[in-house]
């Protein structure tokens, strides 16, 4: 086994271990990928700067999103087909996260579903993230299911109306089940650690949706169900309507532009997400950390602003907080754990992000999480 002393360590044991459909599914982006490589690369532009004969001893990464306490600023993204990274990814994600004392965010298109989570981790609330569909009856009985499970947050995405064009998922012929092509089984069978995995669990579909759905029973009708699904129209009505449905703390996600940073504010939501879904959607679009400062600065009094992409280190999360985020989320560096390690991986790139976001603090001379600012930033670099 390699030493493992950062989130890279870990992307490239998981590339090892995870058949590439899945491998490439999480570790890519739309079209020519420019905005996924700039969500992480535009943090390296942010300097840091750096103090030195402070007293540093007593630190705490302690913080709250959404009144919620938190041993760091730090929430595990919504990521779909969690659990093909590794078997019940979902479940071993989650009570990865309880262990951290940060929240975990499942996916509409989990391999898991929200019972199998509830159950496995005892019950411990989690944030269920929401695709809006066509089909509002589902919507509502995703809802319930989300309440009926003990979710503490309801996370609606707002930027996959419909779905960018990913060019590795498409030659891969991306499925969950995995789609049994020569190649592709060619590839599993140099995975045998994922074989096996995959073999001793009976979770290999869409969990929320495989038998929630009238007339949904297997990969061919779900391939149709929702390839026409993703709803084109979805509008602030809707936001209004689902909060109300909900009625619990609603995040919004994907919003990058300060007008509609206004509107997610003006909709009553508790929190917003800057978000460009992992450059998965509009290629060519600003990375997170480049649009953060500018909404913070609009509505960041009326509403709590977190992020989301681009996250591979304890720095970065650092680096948002003092621009002014309240929570970041990570989602791959997850991922690269799970596929890497399982359980144990997700739990490692847990503590790697921890110890370099404490570390980091200390350099700059903060002791406690709640006292960064854009004063510790090197001027003129952000």
């Amino acid at each position: 086994m390699p030493v493992i002393t950062n989130i890279e360590d870990l992307r490239v044991l998981a590339r090892k271990r995870v058949p590439r459909m899945f491998y490439d599914y999480a570790d890519s982006g739309s079209w020519t990928e420019s905005t996924y490589r700039a969500n992480e690369a535009d943090f390296e532009k942010i300097l840091l700067r750096q103090r030195v004969a402070v007293d540093i001893e007593g630190r705490s990464t302690r913080s709250t999103m959404l009144g919620q306490e938190v041993a760091m600023p730090v929430a595990i993204a919504p990521t779909g087909l969690t659990g093909m990274q590794h078997a019940d990814g979902e479940i071993l994600a989650a009570r990865a996260a309880r262990k951290a004392g940060i929240p975990f965010t499942l996916s509409t298109m989990s391999i898991c579903s929200l019972e199998d989570v509830s159950e496995a981790t005892g019950r411990h609330p989690f944030w269920f993230q929401l695709y809006v569909m066509r089909d509002r009856g589902f919507i509502e009985s995703l809802i319930d299911r989300a309440k009926a499970a003990g979710c503490s947050a309801l996370v609606l995405t707002l930027d996959l109306q419909i779905i960018g064009q990913r060019h590795k998922d498409l030659k891969n012929g991306l499925s969950a089940p995995p789609r049994l092509t020569v190649p592709n089984v060619l590839n599993m069978m140099t995975k045998p650690r994922w074989c096996l995995g995959m073999m001793g669990t009976k979770r290999r579909q869409f969990g929320n949706i495989v038998g929630h759905v009238k007339g949904i029973e297997n990969m061919g009708s779900l391939s149709e169900w929702t390839a026409r699904q993703f709803d084109p129209r979805l509008s602030w009505k809707d936001v209004e309507w689902i909060k109300s449905r909900w009625g619990g703390k609603l995040i919004l996600k994907g919003v990058q532009d300060v007008e509609d940073a206004h509107l997610a504010a003006d909709s009553g939501a508790d929190a917003v997400i800057v978000s460009n879904h992992g450059g998965r959607q509009l290629d060519g679009a600003p990375s997170s950390i480049s649009a953060l400062r500018a909404i913070v600065d609009a509505v960041g009094d009326r509403i709590e602003v977190h992020m989301d992409g681009g996250i591979r280190s304890g720095q970065h999360v650092l680096k948002a907080v003092a621009l002014g985020a309240k929570g970041t989320y990570i989602g791959r560096a997850m991922l690269y754990g799970l596929g890497a390690m399982g359980e144990e991986g997700v739990d490692k790139a847990l503590a790697i992000i921890r110890n370099e976001l404490d570390l980091s603090m200390a350099f700059c001379g903060r002791t406690d999480i709640r006292q960064v600012d854009r004063s510790i930033l090197l001027p003129g670099s952000y």
